[in-house]
């Protein structure tokens, strides 16, 4: 027999859609670490909770953010 697995707890809003925030600042440091972990890596919009569209506004301003050194493309060990 197959299990039926019941999904508890809430869903994910998206914080950019609930605070009506239409573009993510490449030099807000402090926002963009918040979507990154601790190794550098982009977190997923499963875990994150963020609309397509302000993801991808995320990842461009990341990628931007990396590539003026604002925030480094990998951690330091």
């Amino acid at each position: 027999m197959a299990e039926v697995r019941k999904r508890y707890g809430r869903r994910k809003v998206c914080r950019f859609c609930e605070d009506k925030i239409a573009t993510v600042d490449y030099k807000d440091v402090k926002t963009l670490k918040g979507y990154t972990t601790e190794r550098g890596k982009i977190i997923p919009r499963r875990i994150s909770g963020n609309c397509a569209p302000h993801q991808r506004l995320v990842t461009t301003a990341i990628k931007r953010a990396r590539n003026i050194a604002i925030i480094p493309f990998a951690a330091e060990r």
